[in-house]
């Protein structure tokens, strides 16, 4: 029998708890999410895929002033060098760094449809083509200098660099989002104008105040603009804290036309809020008449954001109707801080402000004292090779006499005139056109000018003072080129105190019309325009297996009472429910009301009567209208409940009511005065009508004298006599040729 050479021998398995293995397993993948990942790094605020591919670009020398690459050949190259990842995920990394709408100051140039505000996905990476921008070209100055440190690749097959010069305040400049295992991170991107101002402070006040800070850094900027509404104090605590949010909000401008009119036009959106859904959100809201002062909402944009609102009268005032758009859509966001990063030492932490800024300015110190270093070296060799040069120069013919007389050279060379090795393969790898005496004062003046040079880097690396005041001069330049007098500098999200409370409701604006409220026997509610008489209401049209079950007159200004049989009444705004021209809406998207809770009864609110209220136990009582009105989705309990109860009966007390009919299931009947029901605000009320097995199956108010209407019939006070009797007691069951039904009405 053939060998089998998979099979792992004994002595290497070793029991392992497979709770230890799974912990140790899931720590090593939340380590690897958390700093390889999601989280951006301090210094040069980016993650991973974002450093690899500014590298891979400038390895493919993309710098600005060069013609375009195909973006499919960069992703190549990172994919191929450093990020062995799907090339979707990079691609849209790439896109992303790409997009004016995304990203505060792009870090790529790209040419091509790179996706839009819409929320149009961008054109597949074939088609598109990128290149370095300035300020990635900032991020990626020195790394030929030994300025960061270097690791291998994922497949030891080339180096890559731990971490970029970053000579730009990336991480507050352009922000950052991620989620990781446990943590995440978000970061609005803010003004680097601003962010070098702060930074400058720092350097002259180290220990600076965040407040002070706050004066310098106001706040968020967004690529998109808009309207910062958070007020000063918020601002402040959240970046002393590092988490905390912004709120934000669309800019639009009022637009008056003829007759009083006017119309909104929205001109900048939030950040990362998608025109299209934006668009869409707004027309849901005026389909379901959820802000029925709204008309019309439609799209003008072309290169800029043009969004205009209609409102349905010009005599709504504009900041009415955007108070309730801020409400109800994207308009307005909060958009959160969580400035959650990696520091030097690969450690996940929340920083406030100063301590992200101070972290940029320390690794700044560190690479410039790094390239500084890095230069001296070069100096030193380049000095040391002038230097074997110039004795060249003076002992021309006897170097030429040994290079010519001696097998070896080189080693007659370094004792005859004391040279270095470097000095003497430098001397023989001179060209003979070097020997004239104009290269001789050549050679002169660039030693002079080293020699000067090296003095003052030695000066730079002892004095700490001088390496603040090149990096305050570096920072200068950013804010030079970078800055508010720049067109890509100037700040584009406005700051604004948080608004004022609107004195007005919406409700005091809604046209006053008639309507019919139509509710089918499923739940399904609308308003047809008009009072609609009982043959235009049979031309309604219901979904298939549902039919008619409550049809009321009422204005768009009035309020409409549903009670349930969960003993909750609800209350909805007559304007607020959705056009009959379709079948409506499910009453139970409107309002909390569970699958297994129905409908009692629909009125419109007049204020001032009186209801009965009972449940199928019999219990119940009397309580004012004015008592049940809700201001929440999730109703107003009026008539409490125990175990399987549910609410059964309601009934219009008149004003000259004065007594109450009980009708149990089983068809028992009982009349009693009703001085003996109880005015309440919310209970369980009393004992209607007792009955061991019985439930109730409702209950009606009425004048005796005037007898009981049940159907289509109405039962005089002679012939009720024998079922008059008092509160609580059974009942009896009503003589033939009266009405079957289990209700007085419908």
């Amino acid at each position: 029998m053939a060998k089998r050479n998979n099979v792992i021998p004994l002595a290497e398995v070793r029991p392992v708890q497979f709770g230890q293995a799974l912990s140790e397993r899931y720590l090593s993948y939340a380590l690897s999410t958390i700093m390889a990942r999601s989280l951006p790094d301090v210094r040069d605020g980016l993650k991973p895929v974002h450093r690899r591919l500014l590298y891979a670009m400038r390895q493919l020398r993309l710098d600005p002033n060069s013609a375009f690459k195909k973006s499919a050949r960069v992703v190549g190259d990172v994919i191929g060098q450093y990020h062995p990842h799907g090339d979707q995920s990079i691609y849209d990394a790439l896109v992303r760094l790409a997009q004016e709408f995304a990203a505060r100051y792009p870090l790529i140039e790209g040419q091509g449809n790179f996706g839009n505000i819409d929320g149009d996905n961008p054109a597949a990476m074939r088609y598109t083509e990128a290149r370095l921008t300035e300020v990635a070209e900032a991020l990626l100055a020195g790394i030929d200098e030994d300025a960061v440190d270097f690791r291998p690749n994922y497949d030891g097959t080339a180096q890559e660099p731990v971490v970029l010069p970053g000579g730009f305040p990336n991480l507050l400049a352009n922000g950052a989002a991620g989620i990781a295992v446990g943590m995440a991170t978000s970061i609005p991107p803010h003004n680097a104008g601003e962010l070098c101002d702060a930074l400058l402070h720092l350097i002259r006040t180290p220990n600076a105040r965040i407040e002070t800070l706050v004066d310098l850094v106001k706040g968020p900027d967004f690529p998109t603009g808009g309207m910062l509404v958070e007020p000063r104090e918020s601002i402040v605590e959240a970046y002393k804290t590092g988490r905390g949010a912004f709120r934000l909000r669309a800019r639009y401008e009022v637009e008056q036309l003829p007759r009083g009119q006017y119309r909104i036009i929205v001109t900048e959106i939030p950040y990362q809020v998608q025109k299209g859904r934006l668009i869409e959100r707004i027309a849901e809201i005026i389909n379901v008449k959820k802000l029925p002062i709204l008309e019309d909402v439609h799209d003008e944009s072309a290169e800029d954001v043009r969004v205009v609102l209609e409102p349905r009268t010009g005599n709504v005032p504009a900041e009415l109707l955007m108070e309730q758009l801020f409400k109800l859509t994207d308009l307005e966001i909060r958009f959160p801080l969580n400035l959650n990063v990696l520091d030097k030492d690969n450690t996940p932490r929340v920083m406030n402000l100063r301590e992200a800024l101070q972290a940029f300015l320390d690794h700044r110190r560190e690479v410039l004292v790094r390239r500084s270093t890095h230069r001296l070296a070069e100096i030193e060799r380049r000095l040391e090779i002038l230097d074997g040069y110039l004795i060249a120069y003076l002992n021309v013919d006897k170097l030429i006499k040994i290079i010519r007389e001696e097998d070896e050279p080189k080693p007659k060379m370094i004792r005859t005139f004391r040279l270095s090795d470097l000095q003497a393969e430098a001397i023989l790898n001179m060209r003979l056109r070097a020997l004239r005496r104009l290269e001789e004062f050549e050679i002169k003046g660039e030693h002079k000018k080293l020699t000067s040079e090296r003095k003052d880097i030695k000066a730079l690396l002892r004095e700490e003072t001088q390496q603040w005041d090149r990096i305050s001069s570096e920072v200068k330049e950013i804010q030079r080129k970078f800055g508010a007098k720049t067109e890509l500098g100037r700040r584009r999200t406005e700051l604004a105190d948080a608004p004022a409370e609107v004195e007005h409701a919406v409700e005091d604006f809604v046209e006053r019309e008639p309507i019919t409220v139509v509710c089918s026997e499923k739940g399904w509610i609308r308003a047809a325009k008009g009072h609609l008489d009982e043959q235009a209401a049979a031309d309604l049209k219901y979904k298939e297996g549902d039919g008619p079950r409550f049809r009321v007159h009422a204005q768009s200004t009035d309020k409409i009472l549903v009670f349930a049989t969960n003993g909750r009444f609800y209350t909805l705004g007559a304007d607020k429910l959705p056009s009959a021209r379709g079948h409506g809406e499910p009453l139970r998207l409107m309002i909390e009301l569970g699958n297994e809770q129905d409908i009692v009864q629909l009125e419109v609110l007049q204020g001032g009567r009186k209801f009965l209220v009972a449940s199928d136990a019999g219990r119940g009582f009397i309580v004012p209208e004015d008592e049940v009105v809700a201001q929440t989705r999730n109703g107003k309990q009026i008539l409490n409940l125990s175990g399987n109860e549910k609410a059964q009966a309601f009934a219009i007390v008149p004003e000259d009511a004065d007594s109450v009919a009980a009708l149990s299931e089983g068809r028992k009947l009982l009349i009693f005065p009703l001085e003996q029901v109880p005015e309440m605000g919310r209970g369980r009320g009393v004992l209607l009508q007792r009955s061991k097995a019985d439930r109730l199956a409702d209950a009606q108010t009425f004048r005796l004298a005037q007898g009981l209407p049940w159907g289509n019939r109405l039962i005089s006070a002679e012939e009720l006599k024998f079922w008059r009797g008092e509160r609580a007691q059974a009942g009896r069951m009503p003589e033939k040729g009266w009405p079957r039904a289990r209700r007085f009405k419908g």
